[in-house]
């Protein structure tokens, strides 16, 4: 599994807008074969920057599936006019035996 990191500086003042569109574009990336899950967090101390994390089967399935598909082109027309600057996505893999979770 890979877990996509994407900060996201939304322009001022078009946070509601910009999480309108990503209720849409959503419905997208749930869609690409390699998805496995995903969320938007919006940040509280600094209101116009989110994080998307993004988990996928590999790196592959993002970058080539996700990227190379019809529908990405719909994905950037919903939200990329959003982002100033443009986020820099990252990828990440587990470090094994360094997780858990809460019961």
């Amino acid at each position: 599994m890979i877990l996509e990191a994407a900060p996201l500086h939304v322009r001022p003042g078009q946070g509601a807008a910009f999480e309108a569109a990503f209720l849409q574009a959503q419905r997208i990336i749930a869609s690409m074969p390699g998805y496995r899950s995903h969320r938007l967090e919006r940040c509280i101390e600094r209101p116009d920057e989110y994080l998307l994390l993004v988990e996928w089967d590999t790196l592959e399935a993002h970058e080539q599936g996700f990227r190379g598909s019809a529908g990405y082109q719909e994905w950037k027309r919903l939200l990329h006019h959003f982002y100033d600057p443009f986020p820099v996505v990252s990828h990440y893999a587990a470090v094994g035996g360094a997780s858990s979770s809460a019961s």
